[in-house]
C-alpha cells in the first residue's frame, strides 16, 4: 500500500498526479496496481503481491518507489513523517507495509464528518472532475448500484511477485527507469 496523503498547500490535482506517477512507475516494474481513495484528503496504490515477499522486502520496496519520487521530485515528494516536511509536498507513506501497520480496508467508512468512505476506483476515474470527499456513506451506494464493472475486478487474479528485475531496479546503485512524462511534457 502507498497512502499518498497531501502536505498543506497541496490540491487534489497532484495528489491524482502523484498517483499516477507511483502507477505507472510499478508498471515499469511489472507489478500491477490498483486505485481507491483513502476516506480522507488522500489516495491509496494497492499493490497485491504474494504473501510468500515478506514484511522487508515490503517495506524495501516501498520506500524504493517513494525515495525515487523524492529523487526525481524533492519539491513535491517527501518519504519523512513529520508534518513539517509535508509542507507543500505529498508525504508517500510506504510505512503501512510493515508488521502491526494498518491501512484503511476498501469500502470501510471513516469516522471524520460526511461519513467518507475509502473507495475502489479504475485509473480511468481520475480526473480533475473527482473531488476528494465524492465518496460518503450516501455517494457509495448509489455508485455501486451504477456501476457497470468491479474497478477491482481482476485484484484477486493478477499474481505479482517482487522478482529478481524489481528488487534489481530498485537497488540503490541501479540506474532507475525512466521518469514517466505528464500531460504530454517531459519532465
Amino acid at each position: 500500500v502507498f497512502d499518498l496523503e497531501p502536505g498543506e498547500g497541496v490540491d487534489w490535482k497532484a495528489i491524482q498526479e502523484g498517483t499516477q506517477l507511483v502507477h505507472a512507475f510499478l508498471d515499469q516494474l511489472g507489478l500491477p496496481s490498483f486505485v481507491k481513495t483513502s476516506g480522507g484528503k488522500g489516495l491509496h496504490v494497492v499493490v497485491p503481491l504474494r504473501p510468500e515477499a515478506g514484511w522487508d522486502a515490503l517495506r524495501a520496496l516501498g520506500e524504493a518507489v517513494g525515495a525515487e519520487m523524492t529523487r526525481r521530485a524533492p519539491d513535491r515528494y517527501t518519504i519523512n513523517p513529520l508534518k513539517a516536511a509535508r509542507r507543500g509536498r505529498i508525504f508517500i507513506d510506504y510505512l503501512r507495509n510493515v508488521r502491526g501497520a494498518t491501512a484503511v480496508a476498501a469500502y470501510s467508512p471513516r469516522a471524520n464528518p460526511g461519513g467518507p468512505v475509502s473507495t475502489p476506483l479504475a485509473w480511468s476515474e481520475l480526473s480533475p472532475k473527482m473531488e476528494a470527499g465524492a465518496f460518503t456513506v450516501e455517494t457509495v451506494p448509489k455508485r455501486l448500484a451504477g456501476l457497470r464493472k468491479d474497478p477491482w475486478a481482476d485484484f484477486f487474479s493478477v499474481d505479482p511477485a517482487i522478482t529478481t528485475r524489481t528488487a534489481t531496479a530498485l537497488a540503490p546503485s541501479a540506474a532507475p527507469p525512466p521518469a514517466p512524462r505528464r500531460s504530454g511534457r517531459a519532465r
